[in-house]
């Protein structure tokens, strides 16, 4: 039996036209912030491929090591999220009262 080799830099890739060229995992658009989420969340490997059963160990540990090789990089990126996240919640929030004094 041979074994196959896998280069772990193929393992995590970007384009400018999927993911707004963040890192992901290829083949997927399972970004490297989600897999970062949710193991901040307290998941471990095993238990986020329970969850995304297409994704592979080897992916998801790419993805973490990604994670923290790059952990500024990442950090900011949830940053970003979250604040764009709290900015449409207030913009829906106030659309909501609105229109409920109308």
């Amino acid at each position: 039996m041979t074994a196959i080799t896998i280069d772990i830099g193929t393992l995590i890739v970007r384009s400018p036209d999927i993911c707004g060229n963040r890192p992901r995992i290829a083949g997927t658009r399972m970004t490297v912030s989600m897999i970062a989420t949710l193991w901040q969340q307290g998941l471990n490997a095993e238990q986020i491929q329970d969850e995304y059963s297409h994704l592979k160990l080897e992916q998801i540990y790419a993805a973490l090591t990604y994670y923290h090789a790059n952990k500024a990089e990442i950090e900011s990126l949830l940053a970003k999220d979250l604040a764009d996240y709290e900015k449409y919640r207030q913009i829906l929030t106030q659309k909501q009262e609105v229109l409920q004094g109308e």
